[in-house]
């Protein structure tokens, strides 16, 4: 393995505490959609009890025609975060970048994919030692199949409420993928399994922190990240560690990549792995058919009842694995199919479920049985996004271009975010293809990536929530 992404000790710095305060009057800037990094924007200080605001101009593209609100506020809490901010910060995350895709590199070679407690184990081991490298403490959580991660740094004020941050070290590729695809750099692009989802996520993360050492700081806030081993099944054990560390969270962070625009991610649909088991009876195919019961018919039969169920408003239904019988000539006893569910809505979701619980067999003899594997609520979009404003303030002092929408795809930021919870995600490596033969990561957004998530962890929060929230 490389070395692991590690900077100098960490120091207290003499952040002016925003914490709790309401966001400063924006001046709205136009944004286009796509990540990218520009030399940063001159700001003026400000005189004592002044309110200077200073608009940075960007270019607006059609993907993307959300107003981005810039400060002076922002700009002087990047800099009493991390004095000599934002050019000292961008420049250090390009030279910390080359580290971070080699980290990257040697991960996606530890193939981990869900269930294989041993693999999993094995990265688990390599991420622990290099984010212990950057200042944490880790505990390592024994789940069914494999350990998950719960880590967390010390931050300047430990009085206040947490940063939370959820991301997953399995993959959704079986052992021996790298053998016939193995992880390769071409044309600005690293591709390989799993380099987006999102081991890419993981070692920026790790740059970030060691970004961080290296400018002699620690986060503003204790910072906690739980990494689980089986989010690409539906986190069906993780869960229960991202739940307990919600108690208490000023927000929480994903690690998933972002959209392939570079956008972060707002909201997600809901999820629910379901299996669906048919029992029939086994007959000699030939001179006993008819008193057999075959359960792969009965399955094939219920599969097109419930993908009328699934065709509702805000539903969508992958038949994604299939199985039953034991061979040609013996009637099938058992069959079953494994579905992936995707719901707009929580209404759309229970509704759903419901009717797929109440699913009946067509023929005498055989009998079905559905089974939630595990389930993610909806996180729908809100309004306004206060976390959303902050996170593009800073990105455009770094001389970013950053918006957010809304994603297809589910994740363990579901939870927070269907709580309401300020939560964000997205903040992993930019790129394309996940779960796809394609999937890959660009490199030049690797430095930006660094430096967002640094400033982010350094920065104090503006207030997220009203008081009535708690």
């Amino acid at each position: 393995m490389s070395p692991q992404i590690v900077g100098s000790p960490a120091a207290p710095s003499a952040a002016a505490d925003l914490d709790g305060a309401p966001e400063p009057a924006p001046v709205p800037v136009p944004v286009s959609a796509a990540v990218s990094e520009r030399a940063p924007a001159a700001v003026p200080a400000a005189a004592d009890g002044e309110a200077l605001t200073t608009a940075v101009t960007v270019t607006v593209s059609a993907a993307a025609t959300a107003a981005v609100t810039v400060s002076a506020a922002a700009t002087a809490a990047v800099t009493a975060a991390l004095p000599g901010l934002p050019l000292a910060l961008s420049t250090r995350a390009r030279t910390l970048a080359g580290a971070v895709r080699r980290r990257c590199v040697d991960l996606a070679r530890i193939e981990s994919p869900s269930g294989d407690a041993p693999r999993l184990d094995a990265l688990a081991e390599e991420l622990t030692a290099g984010f212990s490298a950057t200042g944490a403490t880790a505990l390592r959580e024994p789940g069914p199949a494999g350990d998950h991660l719960v880590l967390e740094w010390e931050g300047q004020d430990e009085t206040l409420p947490h940063l939370l941050i959820v991301g997953h070290h399995d993959t959704v590729w079986p052992v021996g993928t790298l053998a016939d695809w193995p992880v390769t750099e071409q044309d600005g692009r690293l591709s390989g399994p799993g380099v987006v989802d999102m081991k890419g996520g993981l070692a920026i993360l790790e740059g970030a922190f060691a970004l961080l050492a290296d400018l002699g700081q620690r986060p503003h806030r204790t910072v906690r990240l739980v990494v689980v081993s089986d989010e690409e099944v539906g986190s069906p054990d993780g869960r229960r560690l991202v739940e307990r560390q919600l108690r208490g969270a000023a927000a929480v962070i994903g690690l998933e990549p972002p959209h392939p625009d570079g956008r972060l991610k707002t909201a997600r649909r809901g999820s629910t792995r379901v299996r669906l088991t048919v029992t029939g009876r086994e007959a000699h195919a030939g001179n006993d058919a008819h008193d057999g019961v075959s359960a792969v018919d009965e399955l094939v039969d219920q599969l097109v009842v419930v993908r009328g169920l699934a065709g509702q408003p805000g539903t969508e239904l992958n038949a994604g694995r299939i199985s039953g019988g034991s061979r040609a000539n013996v009637v099938a006893g058992r069959a079953e199919a494994e579905l992936g569910l995707r719901f707009s809505t929580a209404e759309a979701q229970r509704r759903t479920l419901d009717n797929l619980a109440r699913l009946t067999a067509l023929r005498p003899g055989a009998r079905v049985r559905t089974e939630v594997l595990s389930s993610r609520p909806a996180w729908p979009e809100r309004t306004g996004n206060p976390l959303l404003r902050h996170v593009r303030s800073l990105a455009a002092v770094l001389g970013q271009q950053l918006d957010g929408g809304p994603a297809g795809g589910a994740g363990d930021t579901n939870l927070p975010g269907s709580r309401g919870l300020p939560t964000l995600d997205g903040f992993g490596a930019v790129g394309a293809g996940a779960h796809a033969r394609h999937e890959h990561i660009r490199l030049d957004q690797l430095a930006p990536r660094i430096a967002l998530l640094a400033t982010l962890l350094a920065v104090p929060l503006p207030r997220l929530r009203d008081r009535t929230e708690g």
